[in-house]
Formats: structure tokens, sequence, C-alpha cells
């Protein structure tokens, strides 16, 4: 089996992490709790995030980071990209080292930047048809939280147990086939027919920094993310965060 990536750290300084497609940081909240500090890159501005943020188009930013050797400021790199066939993205950075193509899905041409970086990452998709490993997955009901929000994670250059997925204790509250049911669970994403308020979203995935509904419809629940990123730290130091 390949040794996971060694975590670059800085004596006296948390391992930083480099978050991208960051959105509001729901993602970057779990992993700050974990041991990490966080810089947050998204091609919408985002003023709620709560850590440092940059605007910018990550693959575009990633590739920079790369091509200056700044990339080596970094631990680790977590991606919630989007996954939307048809798209047609450029990165304008390096395009003479095959990193700049045209393409019509994100996810193959991130991964190959992740590699180059040499550091250990995270690519989180929901389920679906997205090209990534489902290395783990995570669900609500894991951590006792109001929404199940199923999230697969491709891990790279590092592995972590699969938790155990107990038995949900009912359905997502809102209508099924005309007929509503008032469940344990609530729909974080879309309006009306019984999904969730602002404040039950916040509620339920313990986000409480952004009042966003399309904000809050795109995080992950930051217990995803701490359960991750303090696998991430015993994979990589060996301890636990």
């Amino acid at each position: 089996m390949t040794q996971p990536t060694p975590i670059r750290r800085v004596p006296g300084h948390r391992p930083l992490l480099l978050d991208l497609f960051c959105c509001a940081g729901g993602a970057a909240t779990g992993y700050q709790r974990a041991g990490f500090d966080v810089v947050g890159i998204d091609i919408v501005n985002r003023p709620n995030y709560p850590f440092t943020f940059v605007r910018a188009d990550a693959l575009d930013h990633l590739a920079g980071l790369i091509a200056s050797g700044e990339i080596g400021r970094f631990a680790a790199v977590h991606t919630s990209p989007p996954c939307q066939a048809g798209c047609a993205l450029t990165i304008g950075t390096n395009k003479s080292r095959g990193w700049g193509r045209e393409h019509i899905q994100l996810i193959p041409e991130l991964r190959t930047l992740l590699d180059v970086t040499g550091l250990p990452y995270v690519i989180e998709q929901p389920n679906g048809k997205a090209p990534v490993r489902r290395d783990v997955w995570l669900c609500g009901e894991m951590f006792g939280l109001g929404v199940l929000r199923h999230r697969n994670f491709e891990l790279g250059g590092w592995t972590m147990p699969q938790p155990v997925h107990p038995k949900h204790r009912g359905y997502v509250r809102g209508y099924r086939h005309g007929v509503y049911r008032d469940e344990p669970y609530v729909a974080p994403y879309g309006a009306g027919g019984g999904k969730a308020t602002v404040p039950e979203m916040q509620e339920a995935m313990g986000i409480t920094w952004t009042d966003v509904r399309e904000e809050l419809t795109e995080a992950i629940p930051p217990a995803f993310s701490e359960h991750i990123g303090t696998g991430l730290l015993t994979a990589t130091l060996g301890v636990a965060a």
C-alpha cells in the first residue's frame, strides 16, 4: 500500500489547507475545527466566508500556485467542484504544460492538477454520475444532524476508514408522490413543498454564519469535513489531530 504523503507543517503553526470552490465555508469550518488554517478560493465573491478568501477561478489559481511554487505553503487541498456536463472552461495559466485545454468535465482536469501538487487532497461530490471514487461517503445521520446530505469523498494520496452508516430514522420532510411526510430530516435545497426554511437549514447543518439560501443549499455540514480533516491529520501524522 502506498504511504500517505506527510503533511507539511511549520513548527508553531497550524497546517494550511487550500479550499477550492469554497462557497460560503461549510467545508472550511470543519477543517478549521479539525486543526487546519484555511484559505478559500471561489469565482464568486463570498463575503460570508469566515476565513481568508481569494476571488479567482479555482483551476487558474491552482495552476498559478503550482507554477510559482507557492503551492508549497499548503499542507493539503480540499475541493468541492461543480459537476456540469457541457461546461467549457479554460485554464489560462501554463497552457504549454497541458493544463489549459478546454473541457466539458471539470473533475479530470482538476485531478490532474491536484496530482501535480504532490499534496494529499479531497474531491467532494454528491451522489450522481460525477467521475469520482467513493473512497469515503458520509451522511448526516452519522453525526446526528437534521439532514441526510449524502456526500462522496475521493481521497488523493491518503486513506481513512469508512464509518458505519446508521439506519435512517425516517424520510426527508416534504411531499413525495403527492403525500406529505412530517419526518425527522429537512431538505436543504429548493423552496416550497415542505422544504426547509433558511433558519431550519442553518440549524440542521450547523451553519450559522450565512443566511443566504444559495450558499446553504451548496454547503456540506462542517461535521463532515471535521471528520475528514481529523482523518487526514491522523493518516499523515500518525497521531490524532
